[in-house]
């Protein structure tokens, strides 16, 4: 892990974000100084312009774009190529946002640039920004109103992913446990509910690579389903930012591919229980006895 630190290092350094970064994990640590909101947004701002400058970024905004249009426009496909790129934003602007499990940005260099990406998405598809909504337990008040006055919309209450949806939405979800994936999947399981979805987040096939066959099927039966008729485009990643955007895909739902499923697809669709899932990767709401 020692390259991994390296990297670190590298990232904290530019644009002279060390001591700041460094103060603000003691604060977190002690959760008694108040977060510098002013500060915080700036710093924020300031990672939004480091990675517009990165070439990466550009193909993050084209497989977004292209995402969009395939998945949610009903325009014809031979319609005329000079008005493809205004049907594209059209299509975006439709989208409402949802992001889970973002981390502590406030003190966690990875959690930032993942929240600079977000805004430079919601930037690109020119979706408002009070039409993303986000939520992560361990968010800070301080960090909850650094959220707000950039414009976004802040959850209450912890939906652990189980968030049905009603009109096209597009999911960031970077690094988030396979349980999240696997609720949102459950939630949204039909032939007229999955389309709605796109999804920026962890890749699929890479889930099932990295987890035992058996415990796979059993624990994340949904992911196990949808790695099959779901459509991954893997996005591009520099190596010195590995730790923040590796291993990372849009996902999509095509409904022609879902058509052409049988009807015991969607017949059962009990609600994911992870009984034999100690490790389970995601905060459940806290229940009152």
């Amino acid at each position: 892990m020692s390259d991994t630190g390296g990297e670190w290092q590298v990232a904290r350094r530019r644009k002279g974000a060390s001591r700041s970064s460094k103060s603000l994990q003691v604060s977190a640590a002690c959760g008694q100084e108040p977060l510098d909101v002013g500060k915080t947004v700036k710093r924020i701002r300031d990672t939004v312009s480091e990675l517009r400058c990165e070439d990466f970024w550009h193909d993050w905004k084209e497989q977004l774009l292209v995402a969009a249009s395939a998945s949610l426009s009903k325009s014809p496909a031979d319609k005329d190529a000079e008005d493809q790129p205004e049907r594209i934003t059209k299509t975006c602007q439709q989208l409402e946002c949802v992001c889970y499990g973002l981390g502590p940005f406030a003190s966690c260099v990875s959690a930032r640039y993942q929240l600079a990406m977000l805004l430079l998405l919601l930037e690109a598809g020119q979706i408002p920004l009070k039409d993303c909504s986000v939520y992560d337990p361990v968010f800070s008040s301080g960090e909850r109103d650094v959220l707000r006055d950039l414009g976004l919309t802040v959850l209450s209450e912890n939906e652990e992913g189980k968030r049905l949806v009603e009109k096209p939405t597009f999911f960031y979800l970077m690094h988030c446990g396979k349980a999240l994936y696997n609720n949102l999947l459950w939630k949204n399981w039909s032939a007229r509910g999955l389309p709605l979805m796109i999804i920026i987040g962890n890749s699929f096939t890479g889930m099932r690579e990295r987890t035992i066959e058996k415990e796979f099927k059993r624990d994340y039966s949904y992911i196990s389903k949808a790695v099959d008729f779901s459509v991954e485009r893997k996005l591009a990643c520099p190596s010195h930012l590995i730790d923040v955007f590796n291993d990372t895909a849009v996902i999509t739902f095509p409904s022609n591919s879902l058509n052409g499923l049988p009807q015991s697809t969607w017949a059962e669709s009990p609600e994911p229980q992870y009984q034999h899932s100690p490790d389970l990767e995601i905060i459940l709401k806290e229940t009152r006895s």
